[in-house]
């Protein structure tokens, strides 16, 4: 930790402080903040944290995942909401986006997963009300 001797610790604080007639400065204390970036500190400062890009699965979708014992990985998800993205980027409303082997059919305007199939589900491999596909 290190205190501030002039009680300012940015140019806008001392500015705000002259501009409101505060005579003397208020003694700020400064933590020093190694190896973090800016934009942490400011978001963690500000309450927002950054997200990571993801899609929503519906309760059908999850279930069907849950059912079936699917656990995507981190860099399946990634490749997921890519190709959901693409499609969108496409104007793709409704698409088939495949992973590897498993087959998503994704409302790209919500991000939203509305059904997952795999290759060893008992449902036929024909996909209706979709507008394109994605390989991912």
């Amino acid at each position: 930790m290190k205190i501030n001797p002039n009680g300012y610790s940015t140019i806008e604080q001392a500015a705000a402080a002259y501009l409101s007639g505060r005579k003397e400065p208020s003694l700020t204390v400064e933590i020093e903040q190694e190896g973090r970036s800016f934009a942490e500190i400011l978001s963690e400062k500000s309450g927002k944290t950054e997200e990571i890009p993801s899609v929503n699965f519906t309760k059908h979708a999850a279930q069907r995942l849950n059912d079936r014992n699917i656990e995507l990985s981190e860099a399946q998800l990634e490749r997921l909401f890519n190709g959901t993205k693409e499609a969108g980027d496409k104007g793709i409303n409704s698409s088939l986006v495949m992973v590897d082997d498993l087959a998503f059919i994704v409302n790209t305007k919500s991000n939203t997963v509305v059904t997952a199939m795999d290759p060893g589900s008992n449902d036929k491999n024909v996909f209706t009300n979709i507008d394109g596909a994605v390989i991912a």
